[in-house]
């Protein structure tokens, strides 16, 4: 078992990749790449992440797609490797070198389904930005028609899996960007952990999921089909489930919920859902939905 000084350790790593990510700091790419090689799986899935956001940005393209592609083969977590993978995707041509290891990783049935998905998606991707490159096969942006180049193509197929232009991509991305910041607004009852929630709801279910050693991503975005990207309000990686608080009572929430529920049945998904009635007998749900999916209560 990890002591708390390399508990620490690892969320400060963690931490910084996701900021390096979400900041676009180009000038610390050399510090992804040593992350990437870090004990921490956190630590090396965060780090996937944020190379593919920095794919566009400027950087070291092939030195980024050598550092991720034995990730994405061979990496001992499949979390790890699936970000790696996704990673890959952004690099568009520059990736071309992966394309048979990720065709035979979305044709071996030992995958895992998220895995073969993934990797498919991402050979897709690279095929169309490499038969765009090629032969100047035309792509038009789904907002405006106009033309896209391969790595504009790229871009936006790693970001929203849609195909943008450079200019709607940055409108698409500020419209984002503004829906995201309502949302950390909202946020304002902290957890016992330190995790700052929405509702008294989802606080007690992020501090039932701490008292019993579960480790959980909060409100993480997770884009579950082409034309979807949800943010489930709980994942919990060792167990792969997804939990989702279903707290309000309007008819839009209602029919957003129902829409949200279909999706993650369509994918195959393992979620438990938890309403406000549910909260008095919370224990006992959750321990008992949970050991369905190998929770063992200690």
């Amino acid at each position: 078992m990890k002591n708390p000084m390399d508990r620490q350790l690892e969320q400060r790593l963690s931490d910084r990749a996701v900021a390096i990510g979400r900041e676009g700091e180009v000038a610390a790419f050399g510090e992804l790449l040593e992350l990437l090689r870090s004990s921490s799986a956190n630590a090396r899935r965060l780090a996937a992440s944020a190379l593919g956001k920095l794919a566009w940005l400027g950087v070291d393209q092939a030195a980024a797609v050598a550092a991720l592609a034995p990730v994405s083969r061979c990496d001992p977590h499949p979390q790890t490797r699936q970000y790696a993978i996704k990673a890959l995707k952004a690099y568009g041509v520059a990736a071309e070198g992966c394309l048979h290891d990720l065709r035979d990783m979305a044709a071996n049935l030992s995958e895992k389904d998220y895995i073969r998905r993934d990797a498919g998606v991402a050979a897709t991707c690279i095929e169309t930005a490499v038969r765009i490159a090629a032969s100047a096969a035309e792509q038009a942006c789904q907002r405006c028609q106009a033309r896209v180049t391969a790595d504009e193509y790229a871009r936006s197929n790693q970001a929203f899996q849609r195909v943008f232009c450079d200019r709607c991509f940055d409108e698409v991305f500020l419209e984002r960007r503004n829906f995201e910041v309502q949302v950390e607004l909202n946020k304002t009852i902290a957890a016992q952990d330190g995790t700052v929630v929405q509702s008294e709801g989802e606080r007690r279910i992020a501090d039932w999921l701490t008292a019993h050693g579960l480790a959980y991503r909060y409100d993480a975005k997770f884009r579950i089909i082409a034309e979807f990207q949800i943010r489930p309000d709980f994942y919990l990686p060792e167990l792969d489930v997804y939990i989702e608080y279903w707290g309000l009572d309007t008819p839009q929430y209602k029919m957003s919920m129902y829409k949200k529920q279909l999706l993650y049945q369509q994918e195959g998904k393992r979620l438990l859902s938890v309403y406000p009635q549910d909260l008095s007998a919370l224990d006992g749900l959750l321990t008992a939905k949970l050991r369905l999916f190998g929770f063992h209560p200690a």
